[in-house]
């Protein structure tokens, strides 16, 4: 879930299906416009165009490739190296294809996942939902590189192999550049063996590879290691008509004192205003600025038909009578009482009202799993408030204890559905994705389905980030960035992060305003925060974009690099193979390949919306 769905205002945004029709807009007059030269005549003869995008040719460089060219047989057994890392991708993504397809026609729910949308299957800044227009300068870098660094593979490798080489150049949309080229002769292609066919194809994705594990090693290194959290509370976001937003607080915002006394980390937000007594709090902000914050204990997000039936808005007074203005002051009031009774403001400004509700972990109990085969079948949410003996005052609490699980314990698990309460003893299976144990249940956040905050504003957890970079910082996500792998596969899921729940908010880099929560120490401190930031940016953005662009070639179908390598191979396989090989035998394969892939390229991007429609 990302922090818009749990009502917080975020940085300010374009929306990406607006700016995509302003888009579409532009490039049919910027199509109309080549044409238009085209037909007259005017288009220099090195610019060519195919529909909307601009090639540029030029024949320069090849005097170069053939000096780098010499060391041929470093080249071919770097390429050697690249043919078998190519091979092993190749069958990952035909696997991953066919699997996500499948995955995608079986959920027809996935329609509504704003990562499966069209629009953001595109790497384009402002359209892409996960890409804000701040990062375009890192993206285009990263992009730029891949491009030089994959063509230019291509290049060099067929210098090694003997193949002539017509022209290079680059492929424009507008002024983003889309791909680049070489034009090997037809000819002298043909005449290569197919083991240099097969490294010249495969040199593009080996350097796009090479180029990432250059640019992450330099991200998680020196540069991550001069950029350190600034003190203060870091705001991400701001829920609508909250005390914070009232007071002019915005997302961005560092929260570093309460009413004088200094905040230094998000931890010591919760703190200060826990020890600070009165409606009114003086918030300091960046250090600069000082505003007042009427307290109040606010609903930022809550289940629909909830076992709560609050809503977001909703102001919690009092629990059991005992008046609450922050969220430990609620857990306080609350104590050991599994129900207890709510006065609350509603978020539409009638009159205040009593509610008695469950206060534990809210969650859906999961078909046929463990619970289920309790609990017996039910579509309602129930509420945990026990589990095996201790008190659950929310879903963090639970989960933090079922990481101590094993398959196979048995667990005594109490809690509500509706108003019945229940008691049961369930024995739990292997967890799908850890060692733990499984009681088949899936979560919602905050407590009770609720998700509140004292003055409105959700933290951004600055540290996190760092740490999941290689930085100065704590990480939930435990061994996994222990290792340089690893890293590089979180750093690589962060765009999207927040979608998955598993953090609250999606990285871009330090950009958008987050540059606010960092500042440049060590090494490279003494050249300011902006030149670090821009560094790490930059080297963030090559890392991202050479690994999508070397998996994305590698998909076994044509035009792609893995299109290639998959005839170049079938070729060699059927051509050991006692029968009497034709290239209407190659030609099923390849073509049963690509149009697999193909199929499922589609399905993953439009198979949830056709089975839901």
């Amino acid at each position: 879930m990302d922090h818009g769905s749990l009502g917080f205002v975020s940085p300010p945004a374009i929306y990406g299906s607006e700016l995509l029709t302003w888009a579409l807009i532009g490039l049919l007059c910027y199509w109309a416009a080549i044409v238009g030269l085209r037909n007259a005549g005017r288009l220099p003869d090195y610019v060519g165009t195919q529909g909307p995008i601009l090639t540029l040719h030029t024949k320069r460089g090849r005097a170069l490739l053939d000096r780098l060219a010499r060391p041929k047989r470093f080249w071919r057994a770097w390429s050697n190296l690249g043919v078998g890392i190519a091979l092993v991708v190749m069958i990952g993504m035909f696997v991953f294809l066919l699997q996500a397809a499948i995955t995608a026609l079986s959920t027809p729910e996935m329609a509504t996942s704003a990562v499966r949308q069209p629009r953001n299957v595109l790497v384009i800044p402002g359209v892409n939902d996960f890409l804000p227009l701040s990062a375009t300068p890192g993206i285009v870098f990263g992009l730029l590189v891949g491009l030089v660094v994959h063509e230019g593979g291509h290049g060099l490798l067929c210098r090694v192999e003997d193949i002539d080489i017509d022209s290079m150049g680059i492929a424009m949309l507008a002024v983003l550049p889309v791909g680049a080229f070489v034009e090997p002769d037809q000819e002298s292609s043909k005449s290569a063996s197919r083991g240099g066919q097969t490294r010249m194809f495969a040199a593009g994705v080996t350097n796009n590879f090479a180029i990432t594990l250059l640019a992450f090693a330099l991200l998680f290194g020196p540069v991550v290691g001069s950029i350190g959290v600034a003190s203060g509370a870091a705001v991400g976001g701001v829920a609508p008509d909250s005390p914070a937003d009232d007071a002019g607080i915005e997302p961005n915002d560092r929260i570093t004192a309460i009413n004088g006394t200094a905040v230094e980390t998000n931890d010591d937000l919760a703190d200060r205003l826990e020890a600070t007594s009165g409606e009114r709090v003086a918030v300091e902000l960046n250090g600069e600025e000082t505003v007042t914050v009427d307290r109040s204990l606010l609903v930022t997000a809550a289940i629909d038909d909830g076992p709560t039936g609050l809503s977001t808005g909703d102001e919690i007074r009092a629990v059991d009578g005992q008046t609450v203005a922050t969220e430990r002051g609620f857990f306080d009031a609350v104590g050991e009482n599994e129900r207890v009774n709510l006065t609350i403001d509603p978020a539409d400004g009638g009159d205040r009202i009593e509610r008695t509700v469950a206060v534990g972990a809210a969650v859906s109990v999961v078909e046929d799993e463990p619970l289920e085969a309790e609990t017996g079948p039910t579509d309602e949410t129930m509420v945990i408030t026990r589990f095996d003996g201790e008190r659950v005052h929310s879903y963090a609490e639970l989960a933090d204890l079922l990481e101590d699980t094993e398959p196979g314990q048995e667990v005594a698990v109490a809690g509500y559905i509706g108003d019945e309460r229940g008691s049961y003893e369930v024995t739990l299976d292997e967890h799908p994705r850890s060692d733990s144990g499984f009681l088949g249940i899936q979560p919602y956040q905050g407590t009770s389905g609720v998700a509140v905050s004292d003055i409105g504003v959700q933290l951004y957890p600055a540290d996190e980030y760092l740490g999941l970079l290689g930085g100065d910082g704590d990480t939930r996500f435990g061994p996994i960035t222990d290792t340089f792998l690893g890293k590089v596969g979180l750093a690589i899921l962060l765009p999207v992060m927040g979608v998955s729940g598993a953090l609250p908010f999606n990285f871009a880099g330090f950009t958008g305003g987050i540059q606010n929560f960092y500042e440049a120490q060590g090494l490279l401190g003494a050249f300011g925060d902006g030149t670090v930031f821009l560094l790490a940016n930059l080297l963030f953005w090559t890392g991202w974009i050479n690994l999508q662009l070397g998996f994305f070639n590698c998909i076994p179908a044509f035009p792609l690099d893995g299109g290639h390598i998959l005839r170049t191979s079938t070729e060699a396989i059927i051509s050991r193979l006692p029968i009497e090989a034709t290239r209407g035998m190659v030609r099923v394969v390849t073509t049963t390949v690509g149009v697999t892939m193909l199929v499922s390229f589609l399905l993953l991007l439009f198979g949830p919306q056709l089975v839901s429609g």
